[in-house]
Order: structure tokens, then sequence, then C-alpha cells
């Protein structure tokens, strides 16, 4: 779960602390949240995998063990709680806690040793604020699909902006598919089978509802799609999650033979049980509700909680809000920062006619990177470039997807100095055509910007050609600019190098 983004209105305490705890049919989490100068910042997460969707039997009763299990999680939330104002805390159970006949022992208990009130909500309240959380974490464009797989339930949303707009709650999760179709161990085609086709029997009554929408992209929210991004990024792929790469992890699992020998290359140790359930729910998700690609949210359930409770948050871009934080955080020349923008933004619009940006967002990439190309001057000069992918590898940036943050710091990286091809070679191919299109404007929109003042240039047409890219000037510009002619012919032999062509004219 990523940090929690900013937002612009201060409350009327200089600072808070909340929390939120979601009583989950695979862990127990508890997330703690201090809000101080207007933003939101994480202090404290605790997960425990309490599994307690596998204590319940064909009664529906959850049993001692599984019980003692989650009472004895409780303890530990417990102090951490008594530092938090009431008001201020969110205790919900989920899907587990719906279906137990017995839930009431299990609330009795539960509510004394914590001392808060726990609310088990039903699925369409999850999916409610499952979306929440997903929007206020990843800014979307257009209506988008939310999934969540959880350990006894599967939440499927179709929302626009804030806004969740058709939703609902299946009974199956990647605990239950795990009791039900891979108790005894083995991982086998017919296992993986039977999960998928189950699955499929569950969405077929609502599949058409969603597949009835035009959504512009798909977020998985934590859980297995969580684990898959892991692999994926473990393994060198920078890539959504896509089918042919769940059909490969299938296969993956299915060649280790039986799950205590799972062994996946990027896949944690506190996942391997649950995995190729929920893989098998994924894979009919992906193939019933026509999913070709799918990105990972920035938060989820609980994320949506802690907003929930925070009556005077704004509803801004959360992406502009993000980018001014860090300007501020990391002492970037925001002037500068703007100026170069402002730039590479005039040239990508005469490229945009020229080259196919469809499905993906390269604006939201060429203005994140603009913005932050000099956030590695925080360390120092010389390799700043360097710095800075290595910062925006390791902060939270509220707004964005992990794909595009990943597309972000590969643009930052080589914004200047030698080009490092080889820092493409993760992404798709037609990704890494859009980004060396992306490299190659915030390249010149840098060096044009040199002399860090406004209104110095004059009209610029760009045009290109397969690895041409062309510069237009009014006729003697350059040679009464000796700086930027002699820095557009370093360029030259910069891009040359790595076999691109840059043309000044």
């Amino acid at each position: 779960m990523n940090n929690l983004q900013p937002i612009t209105q201060e409350f009327s305490q200089p600072e808070q602390l909340y929390a939120a705890v979601d009583l989950g049919s695979n862990s127990f989490h508890m997330v703690i949240v201090r809000v101080s100068a207007g933003s939101v910042h994480i202090i404290g997460k605790i997960k425990q995998k309490v599994r307690l969707a596998a204590g319940l039997d064909e009664h529906m009763q959850l049993d001692q063990d599984s019980l003692e299990r989650g009472w004895h999680c409780l303890e530990t939330f417990a102090e951490r709680l008594l530092d938090i104002p009431v008001a201020n805390v969110k205790v919900v159970g989920t899907a587990t806690l719906r279906l137990a006949k017995n839930v009431d022992v299990f609330l009795h208990k539960a509510e004394q040793i914590l001392r808060h009130k726990i609310h088990v909500i039903d699925g369409n309240e999850e999916a409610r604020q499952i979306y929440l959380g997903v929007a206020y974490t990843s800014a979307n464009q257009g209506n988008s699909l939310v999934i969540d797989i959880g350990g006894a339930s599967t939440e499927i949303i179709v929302g626009n902006d804030m806004t969740p707009i058709h939703l609902t709650s299946l009974n199956m999760g990647c605990v239950t598919f795990k009791e039900r179709f891979f108790a005894d161990n083995l991982i086998t085609e017919d296992a993986f089978a039977a999960a998928i086709a189950q699955a499929k029997v569950l969405l077929a009554p609502v599949k058409n509802d969603f597949v009835s929408f035009d959504w512009q992209q798909c977020l998985g929210a934590s859980g297995t799609p969580q684990a898959i991004t892991e692999i994926l990024v473990t393994q060198g792929i920078s890539d959504s999650i896509r089918l042919d790469y769940l059909y490969n992890l299938k296969q993956q699992c299915i060649d280790c033979i039986q799950i205590d020998l799972l062994d996946i290359v990027g896949l944690s140790e506190a996942r391997r049980a649950i995995f190729p359930s929920g893989l098998a729910i994924l894979i009919a998700l992906f193939e019933e509700l026509k999913i070709t690609d799918m990105q990972i949210s920035g938060g989820a359930l609980r994320e949506g909680l802690i907003y929930g409770m925070l009556d005077n948050m704004q509803q801004n871009d959360r992406r502009a809000q993000t980018l001014e934080q860090m300007l501020g955080h990391f002492h970037i020349d925001a002037d500068h920062a703007k100026r170069v923008k402002n730039l590479a933004l005039t040239l990508f619009k005469q490229v945009q006619k020229q080259q196919n940006t469809d499905k993906f967002d390269c604006q939201a990439v060429l203005i994140g990177a603009a913005m932050l190309h000099e956030i590695g001057l925080h360390i120092e000069y010389r390799q700043h470039h360097v710095h800075g992918a290595y910062i925006l590898s390791h902060v939270p940036m509220i707004g964005y997807t992990q794909q595009l943050q990943s597309c972000i710091k590969t643009v930052v990286l080589n914004h200047r100095s030698d080009i490092n091809l080889a820092s493409l070679k993760p992404f798709q191919a037609e990704m890494q055509d859009k980004l060396s299109v992306l490299i190659k404007l915030i390249r010149l929109a840098c060096l044009l910007s040199i002399r860090r003042k406004d209104k110095l240039l004059p009209p610029i047409d760009i045009a290109f050609e397969d690895n041409k890219c062309s510069l237009t000037f009014p006729k003697g510009w350059l040679k009464s600019h000796p700086l930027i002619d002699a820095e557009l012919a370093n360029e030259k032999w910069q891009q040359h190098k790595v076999g691109w062509k840059l043309e000044c004219l």
C-alpha cells in the first residue's frame, strides 16, 4: 500500500492521527496516518495473515483455531489504537465475517479486545469503499474498471473519477478457492480448469453488466494483481498485467506440481499458498470481462476508509497535487520545471498528430518527467539524472499507476547526458517507441531552456520520421545564439551514438 495523497485544506487541529482496520478473509490490516500541515502521511502499517476464511466449515461456522488467530492478531492492534481518538478509528469486517453463522461469537470478544465497534459491511459497501480508495490514490481518465480479489470475495466496480457507477461483490476468493480446488496441495491442469470454470459460473449473472460499459482502463487493487506485478518487475518486465502473462504463470505453477514446491521468481513466501487460486480467478475475470491489460492501483479498502473520515478532503487533481508537493519537498525550481513542461508540451502537441499515443497517457508521463527532471539535484549535480531515477523508484506518486511512474522514472533517467537504451528493455516494443519519443522531447525541452528564462525562444517546428527528429528554427536564429547551437551539436552526437538522428534546420 502506497503513501496517501496530499490534501489542500488544513484541518482545524494542526495534527491528528487516523486509523483504518480491515478484518479481511485472508489478512487483517491496520494503517495509521498522520494529518499535518495539509498533508496525509502513513506512519504505521501492520499486516498479519489470519486466514479467517480457511476456518469456515461446511455449515459456515468459524472453527476455534481461526477465532483464536483473529483474536490474537487484534491484541497486537489494540495497543496501537490506544493513542488515536475514538472518532478517528474505523474498523470493518468483510466477506468471511458476512458469511460466518457464529460471527457474534467473534465480534463479542474482538470488540472487547479493540475497545472499538466493528462494522461488518455488506459486499456493495465494501465495493464502494474499495473504489473510493482506488479513485483517491490512482487518478483515472474516463470510466475505470476496478477489481479486488480478496480471501473470500471479489469486488468488481465500474466508476468515473470519484463516483462508482455499477458495482458487485461475488462470493469467490483466493482462500476459499484454495480450500475448494487446491486443498490437496497439488497444482494440476484439472484443478486450474475447475477453479476457472467455477469463477466463470459466478461471474455469469453479472458479466454483461460490466462488458457493456465503455471503460478506458482496468485497475487491480492489491492482492493477486499486486503479487503478479511484483513477479513481473522482479523478472525485468515493466508492463501491465496481460492475459498471456497469466497463462505463463499458470503453467509455471503447474510445473511446480504442488504448492509446497511452488517457486516462482518474485513470488513472496507469504503469498505462495493462495497464489494459484487467486490466479485462476484473475484468469476467469480477464477472459469473461474481455480485459486486455490491468494496472495496479495505489490503494483500496483501507484508503477508502481513511478518506471517508476526512470530510474536508478536496477532490482536486491528485496528480497536480502530487507534483506540487514533490516540488516543495525536494526543493525543485518550480519556475524552471514549469518552463520545461510548457515547452515540452508545445513540442508534444505537434508530435501528437504524427505519433500514435492511443491507450497510453503519454502526456501525463511527459508532464511528470518535465516537472521532476531536476529532482536528483536534491543529491548532487553531476549524476542528477541517475539520482532522480533512483528517487522516483522509491517515492510514492499518488494519482499515478505503477506503470506511469516507471515511465516517468525512465524519461528522467534519460533527460540529459548519455542515453541509456538498456533502461527501455523492460518495456514492450510499442511502449519503447513511445518512450523514445518522450525522451527526445524532454531532452530538447531541457536543452532549449538552458538559460532558464522565459520568452527567449522563437516558434520552433518539430517533425518525426522513422528514427529521425527534425527541428526547424527561423532563418539565422541558431547562428545568433551560439550557446544553443553548440548544445544542439552535442545532442546530435549523443543521439547518433544510440542510432537516433537529430537534424536542426
